[in-house]
């Protein structure tokens, strides 16, 4: 079984045969939750791509270890990179949502307020809202064994979202009235692919259109209709293997 993953910032972490303390909220999930003791292995990351393994050497109270460093980790930014927008879905399907993406690799996670979404994102509610997809992608991040999560950018309007996808390297839409299957779209070698995934509704003509302008064509998956908090899951392991990043 590979080391669990701890969460810390870039400046603590140290070289080989140093040792990290590992204190606060990680601490304590990994000394009262997890139940570490000294000689088991870890993985500490700062999420952003910098890691170290090592093995634990002390454990203070219920919520202090003691990491000595016996390697340095790296996991290098992509240069083909995965964008999802992700138009907000009802309950906790974004958080459904947010969580299987970051499994399966994909880069950034964009709220979207489409124009057929339920759940609408204001004010207070709002910022706890995405509050709660960016700490989801980070546990995923943990649980996944990654050491670059995703970003969860801030929500963004129809107008936002068809920006984002002029300047992709690719943008596409999914839809199940797609002519083209997204098995057959051509991959750049770089850049960002931007890839929309619409509400239970669906994505409006009105923003299919503003889309198209855009340089998004609408694309299928298959014959079966996702739901939205697991069509950009799918969505994301196809084009993720074929673009030789699960080689």
């Amino acid at each position: 079984m590979t080391a669990p993953v701890f969460v810390v910032d870039t400046a603590r972490l140290a070289p080989v045969g140093g040792v990290v303390r590992l204190d606060g909220a990680e601490g304590r999930h990994a000394v009262a939750v997890r139940r570490l003791t000294v000689g088991e292995q870890v993985v500490l990351t700062d999420g952003a791509g910098a890691g170290v393994s090592g093995e634990v050497c002390g454990v203070e109270g219920k919520d202090v270890l003691e990491v000595r460093v016996g390697g340095l980790l790296a996991e290098p930014a992509p240069e083909l990179r995965l964008v999802v927008v992700q138009a907000l879905p009802k309950g906790d399907r974004g958080e459904l949502a947010v969580e299987l993406m970051t499994e399966v690799g994909v880069d950034e996670v964009v709220p979207w307020a489409a124009s057929r979404c339920i759940t609408q994102w204001k004010g207070e509610r709002g910022a706890k809202a995405l509050a709660k997809w960016r700490a989801t992608a980070r546990e995923a991040g943990k649980q996944s064994r990654r050491l670059r999560f995703p970003t969860v950018a801030e929500p963004m309007s129809t107008r936002q979202v068809a920006e984002l996808l002029a300047g992709a390297a690719l943008g596409a839409v999914l839809h199940e009235e797609g002519a083209q299957p997204l098995a057959d779209a051509t991959l750049p070698a770089s850049g960002d692919v931007v890839l929309v995934v619409g509400p239970e509704g669906g994505v409006s003509p009105d923003e299919l259109a503003r889309f198209a302008e855009a340089g998004a064509a609408p694309v299928r998956l298959g014959r079966s209709v996702l739901r939205t908090s697991t069509a950009g899951v799918a969505a994301g392991a196809l084009l993720l293997g074929r673009s030789g990043r699960w080689s």
